[in-house]
């Protein structure tokens, strides 16, 4: 992000963090006894470039998704994956719904290496793959009841893009009663601006935005 947006974000987020200070939005939600890490879409088409899907900022979520896997193993905590893919991506009998008008969906063919995750964070055997057919994780899939069974109330979220597959993912969390927590290195997004303002807003109403550091110190001073 150039200079000039920074400096037009913070102006922005300055007024409107004293807004919803004032209306006492922006509170803490904090983190459960339990965490699971939600991994959204972190698959070729949108980790590797040359993709109509590629994002920005591997370079940081990467290793951030790195050393969160490392911790979640290491206690025994549920780790989810989820890639977006559609069966039939062509004809009447698609599985695209209508979200293949706004965006190019075409692509994303299950079973395809385009819509296989990165292999630089492959899942481990055991480890869940949900694939999903519309942005959020849980709409449509067995997320929430597999969470329920595990025990979680909490669920650490990574992934793409943060302006629409992981604001989604978050807000439904939270709407099925679980902690929304999203590691602030380890999402980002196609354009400029998006992951800021969608962070800002996200951390407002949604769920707790925060940063790398104080999500692996939780997690290693906390038992499973």
């Amino acid at each position: 992000m150039n200079d000039e947006i920074r400096r037009a974000l913070d102006t922005l987020f300055a007024a409107d963090s004293e807004l919803y200070a004032n209306r006492g939005f922006a509170r803490r939600i904090g983190f459960g006894k339990r965490p699971a890490l939600v991994n959204i879409d972190l698959a070729n088409a949108w980790t590797r470039p040359g993709y109509a899907f590629s994002c920005e900022g591997m370079e940081t979520i990467i290793p951030a998704v790195q050393a969160l896997l490392t911790v979640f193993r290491a206690k025994g905590l549920p780790v989810v994956y989820t890639t977006t893919a559609y069966d039939v991506t062509d004809g009447p009998n698609t599985d695209m719904g209508l979200w293949h008008y706004k965006i190019p969906a075409q692509v994303l063919q299950a079973g395809s290496d385009t819509v296989a995750i990165d292999d630089r964070i492959a899942p481990m055997e055991g480890e869940q793959l949900i694939v999903k057919k519309r942005a959020s994780a849980f709409h449509g899939t067995y997320l929430a009841g597999f969470l329920r069974a595990n025990n979680v109330d909490t669920v650490v979220v990574t992934g793409v893009t943060m302006s629409a597959c992981v604001r989604n993912t978050v807000e439904d969390a939270i709407a099925d009663g679980f902690k929304p927590i999203v590691v602030r290195e380890a999402v980002d997004d196609r354009i400029q601006g998006a992951v800021a303002w969608n962070l800002f807003d996200v951390d407002a109403k949604f769920g707790d935005v925060e940063p790398l550091d104080t999500v692996l110190q939780h997690l290693q001073c906390n038992e499973a």
